[in-house]
């Protein structure tokens, strides 16, 4: 499995997904249709391999499908997504459910609904028949943070997390936006003492001024310096204000509170 990301508007990501075996590729997010044109055309490595397959939605915001008309007129391809963002994704042909599979090629893709940043945001789970995986979340997990609840409830943002929290530490985090420096900002502020936070700040640092993208992370490395995922340490709570004794839901949505504050 290969992964190319497609930096899109002013921080978003497009990912070029592709079988190396059998040549086969599919674009997740496709913001706007000029970039991804221009990635396949400067890129060697797709010489021959025609266009991707598919398009993969992760949710129905534009500046996640904002190109999807202008490839589909071009490629004549599907475009996937969660089957209750029927009429909201344009060009969507395939009507996803939680816990659907289908191959790319030789990779197998499970479909996870996560809800919360919007109502019908999925998880594309992309695995590798030598080993390896991969997990497109959009806007739902980021790197060291997580999307605003413009449609769904707490407890629903944080099962969402939860569910992706729990796959395979090893696995390779895509999402949809840049906001990486931002978010390690204030997972400094909240959790202080955290040294996996820090060694991420420094990482951030060197792959911006190099012009490089901060994706991926690993799900290890999210369970470690990302506050959304850590809603037991004792430190952010000590930080926020939040009872020891409050549940994890209850610790959720206060951090989510403090990050839509935090300037």
């Amino acid at each position: 499995m290969r992964v190319t990301p497609i930096p899109c508007l002013s921080d978003n990501y497009a990912y070029l997904v592709e079988c190396e075996d059998t040549n086969e590729s599919a674009l997740v997010d496709a913001s706007e249709a000029a970039p991804v044109l221009k990635a396949l055309e400067a890129t060697d490595a797709r010489a021959g391999k025609g266009h991707p397959k598919e398009i993969w939605s992760t949710h129905h915001h534009p500046d996640h499908v904002g190109g999807n008309e202008e490839l589909v007129a071009r490629w004549k391809v599907p475009v996937l997504g969660h089957a209750s963002d029927r009429g909201r994704i344009p060009a969507q042909t395939r009507f996803l459910e939680s816990g659907e599979t289908f191959l790319l090629g030789k990779l197998t893709v499970r479909v996870h609904h996560i809800p919360g940043h919007t109502l019908g945001a999925i998880a594309y789970l992309v695995s590798s028949p030598g080993g390896g995986s991969a997990v497109f979340t959009g806007d739902t997990l980021f790197v060291a943070g997580c999307g605003r609840m413009f449609e769904g409830t707490p407890a629903q943002m944080h099962g969402s997390l939860a569910w992706l929290a729990a796959e395979d530490a090893a696995t390779m985090v895509y999402c949809g936006h840049e906001y990486t420096a931002a978010n390690l900002r204030f997972a400094a502020s909240v959790e202080p003492s955290n040294p996996d936070v820090a060694q991420a700040a420094a990482r951030t640092r060197r792959l911006r001024e190099d012009g490089k993208p901060t994706v991926p992370s690993t799900l290890g490395e999210e369970r470690r310096h990302n506050p959304f995922l850590r809603a037991g340490s004792p430190e952010i709570r000590k930080s926020l204000g939040i009872a020891a004794d409050a549940d994890d839901v209850t610790a959720f949505a206060a951090i989510r509170k403090a990050k839509d504050g935090f300037r």
